[in-house]
């Protein structure tokens, strides 16, 4: 069964799911008044969320905007999700690598 990660105005939530009416259901029976602002098959059946980039080893990390839509624009593909942050930012590669990589594990 796919992993889902729904965003809504309130919450994050990662559920397992037959499809994505299923996940919207999920939402809805457990959550009523948020809205969904983004929900997302995940590319494998397990979630992993690093207590580094959560700010819990390293008080200096901030999550990045236009990685989050760079990576949601692209599905969740890395590399083109660093594509287009290169695109949308001017960075090299090894930055936008960096920045797409981080957000992947904050569970974009």
């Amino acid at each position: 069964m796919p992993l889902f990660e729904v965003e809504t105005n309130s919450h994050i939530i990662i559920t397992w799911a037959e499809d994505e009416k299923a996940a919207r259901a999920v939402v809805a029976d457990a959550y009523p008044y948020d809205e969904i602002a983004r929900l997302t098959k995940r590319p494998r059946d397990t979630w992993v969320i690093s207590k580094g980039v959560l700010g819990l080893t390293t008080p200096d990390l901030n999550p990045c905007a236009v990685a989050r839509e760079c990576l949601s624009r692209s599905s969740g593909d890395k590399v083109n999700a660093i594509r287009l942050y290169r695109m949308e930012t001017g960075s090299d590669l090894e930055h936008a690598r960096k920045a797409i990589e981080s957000n992947m594990v904050m569970g974009w």
